[in-house]
C-alpha cells in the first residue's frame, strides 16, 4: 500500500516555475539584513493577533482576514510612491509626484495605513497600537487626508480599503440581517446533523464537547460557517474550485483513510508529534495566514529584501491566505463532512484498539470511544467540518506563491523543536513515548527533533500530512485540501502581480 508521501506524490501534479520577479527591483546587498518597516509592521500585525487569540480563541478565518486586510492597507500606501504600482481600491489616484518617492514617505504612508487597518480590526489593542506608532516617531492622532502628506496617503488608503471590506460578508459588525449581533456570527441558519452525543449521520459533521480549562466543558459550534460568503480578493467565487465529493461511509477509500488515522495515532514518533505541534502552531497561534506570513519573513531575511519588496511579499501572501480560507469553508459548508473523532468511533463502536491514552500516559488499548487526536483536552479537534483540510489549503496556496515570487521552490527552513511540548509538557521522552505501561528504551531523552523544510511545496505538504498524524483529518482531507490551495494559488498570483506590475503575464 502507498504511504501517505508517496500517494501525494501520485496525486499532485508537478509544479511549472515561472520567471523570477527578482529583477523589478535590486535586493539589499548580502552580508546582513535590516529589517524594513513592512517587516517590522509585520511583527505588530502578528503580535496584536497573538493578543486578540489570547482574548477569544483561535479564529483562524477572521484571522486571515484581519492579515489580508493589514498587508493590503500596506500594499495601497506604499503604491503610491511606486512608479507603477496600482492600489487595490484606488487605483493610480493617490501616485505621488517623482520627488515624492522617498524611503521616509513611504515608511511614514505605511505606518499610517496599517495602523487605521489594525485598530479597526482590532478595536480592543488601541492604546497598544498607538504606543508602536508613538515609539517609531509617529503621531496616531494624525488623520490628516492631504495627499500632500505621507500619512494623509497612508489614512486616505486605508480609509478605502476599510469601507470596500466593511460588508464583504464577514459580519464584522455582527450586522448582516439574520445574525446574532455578535461580530463575525453566522447570519446563514446553519446547524449540525448530529448533536454531541449521537451519531446520527456518519458522513455529516459532529460537534466535540472540550474541557473548558476550569473543570467544566464547552462545545463550539462551527466556527463561522457563513465564510463562504466572504468577498475574496481574487477568486470570481467561492466554490471556483470545489473539489470533487469526500469519500463516504462504505467506501474502501473511507475505510482505509480511517485506519491510516487510527495507525499514526498508535505509532507516533518524537519527531511525527513534533511536526504535529509545530504546523498546529501553539497556544497564541495566529493560524495559518500568520504561520506562512512568518515564512515570508523568513524569506525575507534569507534574501535580504528591501521595503518595496517585502511590501509585494506580504501583500500576495496574505491574500492567497484569506482566498484559500474562503475557498476551504466552501468545500466544508457544501460537504458539511465528519472528523475522524467521529469516524473512528462509528467504524470501531464497542471495540477495543490501540490508541494515544493522554498527557504522559503514552499509547495503551483504549476503547474506541476513548480514542482521542493526539491534541489537548481543551482544543480536540478544530471546531468545523473536516472535508477540506484549512491546512492543506492554505499551506499549498502560500507556499505555492512563494515559489512563483521567488522563481524557485527552495526554502531552506530548520527548527529546533521539543517534542510534545505543547501537548503533553513536563513529562520525559521515554515516558511520553511509553507503550502498554512500558518507557520507551530508545528514545532521545530530551525530546529534541531538528524538522527540515527544505521547500516551499515539501512544507505545505508537512503541513497537510501532520493534520492527519494528529488525528484531525483524514487523508481525503489532506489531499484535497492541497489540489485546491494550488489552484486558487495558480489563479491569484498573476491578478496580485497586476497590481504592482500591470501589463505583465
Amino acid at each position: 500500500m502507498l504511504q501517505p508521501r508517496q500517494l501525494l506524490a501520485c496525486l499532485v501534479p508537478l509544479l511549472l516555475l515561472v520567471p523570477s520577479a527578482r529583477a523589478e527591483e535590486t535586493p539589499t546587498p548580502a552580508g546582513g539584513h535590516t529589517p524594513s518597516a513592512a517587516y517590522r509592521w509585520l511583527d505588530i500585525v502578528l503580535e496584536a493577533t497573538a493578543r486578540e487569540v489570547e482574548r477569544r480563541g483561535a479564529r483562524p478565518t477572521v484571522i486571515s482576514r484581519a492579515h489580508a486586510i493589514s498587508v493590503t492597507a500596506m500594499y495601497d500606501a506604499w503604491a503610491a510612491y511606486d512608479a507603477r504600482a496600482v492600489g487595490t481600491r484606488l487605483g493610480g489616484s493617490l501616485r505621488r509626484p517623482l520627488a515624492e518617492r522617498t524611503l521616509a514617505r513611504k515608511q511614514k504612508a505605511i505606518a499610517y495605513a496599517t495602523y487605521r487597518a489594525l485598530v479597526d480590526l482590532y478595536p480592543e489593542d488601541a492604546a497598544w497600537l498607538a504606543q508602536q506608532m508613538s515609539g517609531m516617531g509617529y503621531d496616531p492622532n494624525d488623520t490628516s487626508t492631504d495627499l500632500a502628506t505621507p500619512q494623509g496617503v497612508g489614512n486616505t488608503a486605508a480609509a478605502a480599503l476599510l469601507a470596500w471590506r466593511r460588508n464583504d460578508g464577514a459580519n464584522q459588525l455582527g450586522n448582516e440581517p439574520g445574525s446574532s449581533g455578535v461580530p463575525y456570527s453566522d447570519y446563514t441558519g446553519y446547524a449540525p446533523v448530529n448533536p454531541p452525543d449521537v451519531i446520527l449521520d456518519p458522513d455529516r459533521w459532529q460537534p466535540i464537547s472540550f474541557d473548558d480549562g476550569q473543570g467544566g466543558t464547552v462545545t463550539p459550534g462551527f466556527l463561522t460557517p457563513h465564510w463562504y460568503k466572504v468577498r475574496p480578493f481574487a477568486l470570481t467565487t467561492s466554490s471556483q474550485f470545489r473539489p470533487p465529493p469526500p469519500p463516504k461511509v462504505g467506501s474502501a477509500q473511507l475505510a482505509q483513510d480511517v485506519q491510516e488515522v487510527i495507525d499514526y495515532n498508535a505509532n507516533l514518533t518524537p519527531e511525527q508529534k513534533a511536526l504535529v505541534e509545530f504546523m498546529r502552531d501553539g497556544p497564541r497561534s495566529t493560524a495559518q495566514s500568520g504561520h506562512w506570513l512568518r515564512f515570508a519573513q523568513d524569506v525575507s531575511r534569507r534574501d535580504h529584501h528591501g521595503l518595496d519588496r517585502d511590501v509585494k511579499l506580504f501583500f500576495t501572501v496574505g491574500n492567497a491566505a484569506l482566498d484559500a480560507f474562503i475557498a476551504a469553508w466552501e468545500s466544508k459548508r457544501y460537504y458539511d463532512s465528519s472528523r475522524p473523532w467521529t469516524l473512528v468511533r462509528y467504524y470501531h463502536a464497542g471495540d477495543t484498539l490501540l490508541g494515544w491514552v493522554g498527557p504522559g500516559q503514552g499509547v495503551d488499548w483504549i476503547g474506541a470511544e476513548q480514542w482521542h487526536p493526539y491534541s489537548p483536552s481543551t482544543f480536540i479537534t478544530p471546531p468545523f467540518p473536516g472535508y477540506v483540510s484549512g491546512h492543506s489549503t492554505v499551506s499549498a496556496a502560500c507556499a505555492r506563491v512563494l515559489e512563483l515570487f521567488t522563481g524557485s521552490d527552495a526554502f531552506g527552513k530548520v527548527e529546533q523543536l521539543t517534542a510534545g511540548a505543547l501537548t503533553e509538557p513536563g513529562f520525559a521522552c521515554n515516558i511520553i513515548q511509553q507503550r502498554e505501561g512500558v518507557p520507551s528504551q530508545d528514545t532521545p531523552e530530551d525530546c529534541q527533533v531538528t524538522l527540515e523544510l527544505p521547500t516551499f511545496s515539501e512544507t505545505a505538504e508537512l503541513a497537510g500530512i501532520s493534520r492527519v498524524m494528529g488525528g484531525y483529518h483524514i487523508q481525503a482531507d489532506n489531499v484535497a485540501g492541497l489540489q485546491l490551495g494550488r489552484q486558487v494559488a495558480d489563479f491569484l498570483w498573476p491578478r496580485a502581480r497586476a497590481y504592482w506590475a500591470p501589463g505583465t503575464n
